[in-house]
């Protein structure tokens, strides 16, 4: 079970970072990085939903890490047409524009879903398919 060996590696420090992958070439301040995203992710996978952090928290705690974080070689077609040298909090608020359904870019404003010209994979709910789940509704 993935999450059990997680916790073990988790439980030594040294251990953990035997577990890092060599080829990624850690230095300290990288390993303390890694150590803050896994320390996350054991929170993330606490067995009661309870004892998991909500979003913001989450978001608070790598939002530092993503602003040290530039890729060593960016490659356009692995990009999917996010602009990496935008800081996270302008990436932010374009994100926050899209679910508003207008973007502005530049001096250019665009509408987004004029541009989704696809069609989703995934089906639509099936009728009499709840919108939010209530404890009643599981019954």
């Amino acid at each position: 079970h993935l999450v059990t060996w997680f916790r073990r590696m988790l439980m030594s420090r040294e251990g953990f970072r035997k577990a890092v992958d060599p080829v990624l070439d850690v230095t300290d301040d990288t390993f303390q990085n890694i150590c803050t995203v896994a320390e996350l992710a054991g929170h993330c996978t606490s067995r009661e939903p309870f004892q998991r952090p909500d979003m913001g928290h989450a978001v608070n705690v790598l939002s530092p890490l993503v602003e040290q974080w530039k890729p060593a070689k960016t490659d356009s077609e692995d990009c999917y047409g996010i602009d990496l040298d935008v800081p996270l909090s302008q990436a932010l608020k374009r994100w926050q524009a899209v679910e508003g359904g207008v973007s502005s870019h530049g001096d250019e404003d665009y509408s987004l879903r004029s541009l989704d010209n696809t069609q989703t994979s995934i089906p639509n709910k099936p009728l009499g398919f709840a919108d939010s789940f209530q404890s009643a509704d599981c019954r």
